[in-house]
């Protein structure tokens, strides 16, 4: 093992669909690539670990070149011991220890760590907050991720769960959420929320969704948010109005986090992110409506994330390769 510049990390970005994995170089840039399904959520915590084991043995055949270390980015509360998955909502994993069993079948050091933790700590070093003091990821995929960086360190929290945006209660009573709780920010600014207020709409015969319809055959199951998405980038109004209330929630749910942690940088990213304009103009207003002292106060940039789906799987392999240096 070694600490090269040239050395090579291999990073897994484990969502609730899916393991990407990349091999990534000191850049930044991903130089192979594998990606599965992920089990679904009932099943064995075994059968993940196996999915994960295939996908690095994958990357290994198909790469040339001195791969020092695996980070995986689990979607899910990992310990601050940055070995245990003590909670995944999209998951099987309760207190699984994720690391040790790994680390039993593939011969490389391994990190594990939130996949916010991940996403944010590759835009800092390669991406969108590059520069930046205090930054504020939030990754709008099946759910919501979060992370805090200061100086150049993700911010844990003492018992490694820091960081969980996504279930902060914003309207009390309000839709349940797999967490166990009702109200969480996520239930109304992720992808789930998209979807849901969408099929809806479908459901309940609404004249507003025919194109929406038409696009999936009409069946309403079939319907996704990059299809939601597309269609709001083609021209269709009911589709950029669900996207604008994405974002309206989306700049509420950070307004309140400006006024606990007051960051230069708000980072948005995960799959929905990908709507661009049509999803943080709306989140900026919501932003400057909402936010304590507005006008009397420095406001932080509200930007889209540079690195798009992969900033997760690069920055596990960047902090598992910062790691496994000696002496670190």
């Amino acid at each position: 093992m070694t600490g090269a510049a040239g050395a090579l990390a291999i990073g897994i970005d484990i969502g609730g669909t899916k393991v990407a994995g990349g091999v990534v170089d000191e850049s930044g840039r991903v130089r192979a690539r594998a990606r599965r399904s992920t089990p679904h959520r009932s099943t064995e915590p075994r059968v993940v670990e196996d999915t994960i084991v295939e996908v690095v043995e994958a990357l290994l055949a198909d790469t040339s070149g001195d791969v020092v270390a695996v980070g995986i980015g689990a979607a899910g509360f990992v310990a601050a011991d940055r070995a245990t998955v003590v909670f995944a909502p999209h998951l099987s994993w309760r207190d699984e220890p994720l690391r040790e069993a790994l680390q039993r079948r593939v011969a490389l050091p391994i990190v594990v760590d939130n996949d916010a933790n991940a996403a944010a700590w590759a835009e800092w070093r390669h991406g969108a907050a590059r520069g930046e003091s205090h930054v504020v990821m939030v990754t709008l995929g099946t759910g919501i991720g979060g992370a805090l960086l200061v100086d150049g360190e993700v911010l844990r929290g003492r018992f490694g769960i820091a960081g969980e945006f996504g279930h902060m209660q914003v309207v009390p009573g309000g839709h349940r959420c797999e967490c166990g709780n009702r109200g969480c920010w996520e239930q109304y600014a992720s992808g789930n929320a998209l979807v849901r207020e969408a099929r809806s709409l479908m459901q309940a015969g609404s004249p507003l969704a025919t194109d929406l319809l038409d696009r999936v055959g009409g069946d309403a199951s079939a319907l996704t948010g990059p299809l939601i998405t597309e269609a709001a980038q083609q021209g269709d109004p009911t589709a950029t109005e669900l996207l604008a209330d994405v974002g309206l929630w989306l700049g509420v749910g950070i307004a309140g986090l400006a006024a606990a942690f007051d960051p230069g940088t708000f980072v948005i990213g995960g799959g929905v992110s990908a709507a661009g304009e049509l999803l943080l103009g709306p989140a900026r207003d919501a932003y400057r409506r909402h936010l304590t002292g507005r006008g009397y106060r420095p406001e932080a940039q509200v930007v889209a994330a540079r690195l798009g789906n992969e900033a997760g799987l690069i920055g596990a392999a960047d902090l598992a390769r910062t790691a496994a240096r000696p002496g670190s």
